[in-house]
């Protein structure tokens, strides 16, 4: 699509394909759908914009909100939108990035894809009177500010302005490791009440067509589509989600076991799945930060991101929140390739670092596509 108005009935379908897409993360569908109707609701327009569709000289920057899921946890939707009703952190962070850029803000892009943060920015882009750009970072959900495609093309994360909710600001201006201004950011955050926001990856519309993985919020809103269209019929919304997402099915189960576990300095989540169906004599193990980073099915290693381990409701096809998994609870994982922009990316330096499985507590995991891993 070239420039498109968001309409009120695109919501239901738009949260569902954003669940799936976050591959575990990325914020609550709930949480992204009360953003959104109460954009609609204030009369501001959503605008969506095709990546091609943008100037050369555009400028464009990326953002997001940042605080633990603790603080959210503590905190109602609509406590959180009162709050942005006298201060908008991440609206404030666009300000500030214009000051130190001395340039207007165009458009904003998600940071990534997910139920929360993808709508996040549509909110803010609503309320500045500007479009949001139909794409992201990721085309999927990471648990890392520098795990972005802006990044492995080239695209700077700094200057990064940061704004906190007891009213601190700072720019970090450079950084001479990929993690270090993520860094920053959350030791920031947490002494500054918990929740706050971020700008970063100031781009031109050139630079952001080179390294941005585009039409993702176009994708959201087609395995959504699919996922309601299929529960109406009652054909199998998994069966849609995958079809619309070309992704193929990797196992099917239900959780037997759920370990916490601080490794290589990273808090992961092991999730084991005993295996159901056709994969009753087999086991899966997921590893996850946030999002999924790999899957291993009876010890042999399936999946390591960023390509996508989508956690779906065997039933509803929904798209599972890791927050939400418990022993008993019964996934469908399916699997697909992270788009070829992202992949093209992973030779950089930088991006090999950002991506790479130390950041997980794995660091003896190096990339390898999905369709090598599995027989397809």
């Amino acid at each position: 699509m070239a420039m498109y108005i968001l309409q009120k009935e695109d919501l239901q379908p738009l949260l569902e394909g954003l669940a799936v897409l976050g591959t575990g993360g990325g914020g609550s569908p709930l949480w992204g759908k009360a953003i959104l109707e109460k954009e609609l609701d204030e009369g501001r327009e959503i605008k969506i914009i095709d990546p091609l569709d943008l100037s050369d000289d555009a400028q464009v920057v990326c953002g997001g909100l940042m605080g633990s899921v603790k603080t959210l946890e503590e905190m109602s939707i609509e406590a959180l939108l009162r709050k942005w009703d006298d201060r908008f952190e991440l609206i404030e962070a666009v300000r500030v990035m214009e000051a130190y850029l001395g340039k207007r803000i165009d458009y904003l892009i998600p940071f990534e894809a997910g139920g929360l943060n993808t709508p996040v920015i549509m909110a803010a882009a609503a309320r500045l009177g500007l479009a949001t750009v139909d794409g992201d970072g990721l085309g999927r959900s990471a648990p890392e500010t520098q795990m972005t495609s802006f990044l492995a093309h080239g695209v700077s994360l700094t200057p990064m302005p940061l704004l906190d909710g007891a009213g601190n600001a700072i720019v970090v201006a450079e950084q001479s490791s990929a993690v270090f201004a993520d860094e920053i950011g959350r030791w920031m955050i947490t002494r500054g009440g918990g929740l706050g926001a971020n700008n970063h990856y100031p781009m031109s519309g050139a630079q952001l067509k080179k390294a941005a993985v585009p039409n993702s919020i176009s994708l959201a809103l087609a395995v959504g589509k699919g996922i309601l269209k299929a529960r109406e019929s009652g054909a199998d919304p998994v069966a849609a989600a995958a079809g619309a997402l070309k992704a193929f099915p990797l196992f099917s189960g239900e959780i037997s076991s759920i370990e916490g576990e601080d490794k290589g300095g990273f808090y992961i989540t092991n999730v084991v799945l005993a295996g159901k169906g056709q994969y009753a004599d087999s086991e899966a193990r997921l590893v996850i930060k946030n999002e999924t980073m790999a899957l291993w099915i009876d010890s042999v290693l399936k999946a390591v991101f960023p390509d996508l381990v989508c956690m779906l409701d065997p039933i509803s096809g929904e798209g599972i929140m890791s927050v939400d998994l418990r022993p008993g609870k019964k996934l469908e994982l399916i699997g697909a390739p992270c788009h070829p922009r992202l992949r093209e990316g992973l030779g950089n330096p930088m991006a090999a670092e950002a991506f790479g499985g130390c950041r997980y507590g794995y660091p003896e995991l190096k990339y390898l596509p999905i369709e090598e891993l599995n027989v397809i």
